[in-house]
């Protein structure tokens, strides 16, 4: 099953119990391949994590068992988070070098790439990651037997309409507090509540599909700019508290400089495509999504 709802065809707690069901079993599965690169695993597991979270979100307001599910989903990615970490800043660094290649040479940071990747190996090196890997595992198995009883409180959009009203609001305030003030914190509270909509948007993308693949694809795109910008920040980050593990100081600076720059471009795109997609006030959207909840459903599954 693919991560989305079918309104027409089932209830939103049948919807959910399924959608959960898929991820989990996949990233059980995924672990067992192998075929598939440890390293690639945890990325996908991890990915796993925040569908469901993203999913459980949507039902909050009508699921009592959101608190403690949300937290069991992103504690379990949370102690594969190194694994990510450490490969996604050498990613970050040639994704930068990359898209600056017309105005820099590439041969002048060399001394900072492998200074990084020096320190992600090592990273990956003093963690267990057969053992984590496992123990996540077992996790998911946990949840796959919780989720038989997961019930919800009320029935079609009502189910649904809180959690998506409070997170698309979320990254509304978000993108407020980021062009208010420009801080990597703020850019990443913005960052997550983007991601969480397009989750969103991605699970209820049948209620009106040739309206809604526009949307999502807008929010994806705002999720990748942003994501790309806390990439970044981290990568700086890293570089300022262990600078002198990373080359002479002017190939440093330069470097951090390139970082400011493209920082600025993302900030640019983010706010210009942001303030289309989150246009609408909080009530507005979640008013026309019902309609379309309404007009994709049978009667007796439209309350």
């Amino acid at each position: 099953m693919t991560y989305r709802f079918e309104p027409a065809t089932a209830s939103v707690e049948a919807n959910l119990r399924k959608v959960a069901a898929s991820q989990i079993d996949k990233a059980i599965s995924e672990i067992d391949d192998p075929q598939v690169d440890p390293h690639k695993t945890v990325h996908q597991v991890r990915k796993r994590c925040k569908k469901l979270r993203g999913l459980v979100r949507l039902v909050r307001d009508t699921f009592d068992g959101y608190r403690a599910e949300n937290e069991s989903f992103r504690d379990a990615a949370a102690q594969l988070s190194y694994v990510r970490d450490a490969e996604v800043i050498i990613q970050t660094f040639d994704k930068l070098i990359a898209s600056g290649a017309n105005q820099i040479d590439p041969e002048s940071f060399v001394t900072v790439r492998a200074s990084l990747l020096r320190r992600s190996a090592e990273i990956l090196r003093q963690n267990g990651l057969e053992k984590r890997l496992s123990q996540f595992q077992e996790e998911m198995r946990k949840a796959r037997d919780r989720l038989e009883h997961w019930t919800l409180e009320e029935r079609g959009f009502k189910a649904i309409a809180g959690g998506l009203g409070k997170t698309y609001a979320r990254a509304r305030k978000a993108m407020r507090n980021a062009k208010k003030e420009p801080t990597a914190e703020n850019f990443h509270e913005w960052r997550k509540g983007a991601k969480y909509h397009w989750y969103h948007a991605r699970l209820l993308q049948d209620i009106q599909p040739d309206v809604m693949k526009a949307h999502i694809t807008a929010a994806d795109e705002l999720s990748e700019l942003l994501g790309d910008h806390h990439d970044l920040a981290v990568l700086h980050d890293t570089l300022s508290a262990e600078a002198t593990a990373f080359g002479d100081h002017a190939e440093l600076t330069s470097f951090t400089e390139l970082i400011s720059s493209r920082h600025s471009e993302l900030e640019r795109q983010a706010f210009a495509l942001g303030s289309n997609l989150l246009a609408e006030k909080r009530s507005t959207l979640v008013k026309r999504w019902r309609e379309y909840w309404l007009s994709a459903m049978p009667v007796d599954k439209a309350a």
